[in-house]
């Protein structure tokens, strides 16, 4: 399939559903990318794990006779992991990088941490940001009548209001 804004392949097909319609929308990698939209890897990672082993082996991270390693928090093994191509628990990372590390490295184009974008914020957060910035426009209205009135102790008092606001930590309301 085609992308719908070029005659490029398509690697990327979403359905959006609005208002009881659903539409397709099939984009090539430079398109989905201008849409902020994530671009599946060049060779999914399930491809890759089941030659995984004979890598390792080449490379010497596994020696002759050797048994793969079992995760010490949930027991899996690293046959196990490699059929099912899914980790057991947080742990089994760190039990298996040394065997996996190459292989991932090689899948993400020799990134090993995360490269990709942050979630959006959430409504709590931007609401959260509103009433902190309603807030700042408050007391500086009220640091300028304060310092017109020459009422200079209410105006420290607003200033310091304005510091410490601006040096807290933002969280939003419960």
């Amino acid at each position: 399939m085609n992308c719908d804004l070029c005659n490029k392949p398509a690697v990327v097909h979403e359905v959006i559903i609005h208002g009881g319609k659903s539409t397709e929308l099939h984009l090539c990698a430079e398109h989905a990318i201008e849409k902020g939209l994530p671009v599946p890897m060049q060779q999914p990672l399930a491809d890759i794990l089941p030659a995984l082993g004979g890598v390792l082996k080449v490379e010497g991270v596994i020696g002759k006779g050797q048994q793969p390693s079992r995760c010490p928090a949930c027991g899996l093994t690293f046959a196990e992991f490699k059929k099912s191509g899914a980790l057991g628990c947080p742990a089994c990372y760190d039990s298996f990088m040394p065997m996996i590390g190459q292989v991932i490295e090689r899948a993400q184009a020799g990134a090993t941490a995360h490269v990709g974008s942050l979630p959006a914020p959430s409504k709590d957060a931007a609401q959260a940001a509103e009433r902190v910035q309603r807030l700042r426009s408050k007391l500086m209205t009220d640091l300028e009548r304060a310092i017109a009135a020459e009422q200079y102790e209410r105006a420290a008092q607003l200033r310091d209001e304005l510091k410490a606001l601006d040096t807290a930590p933002q969280v939003p309301d419960e």
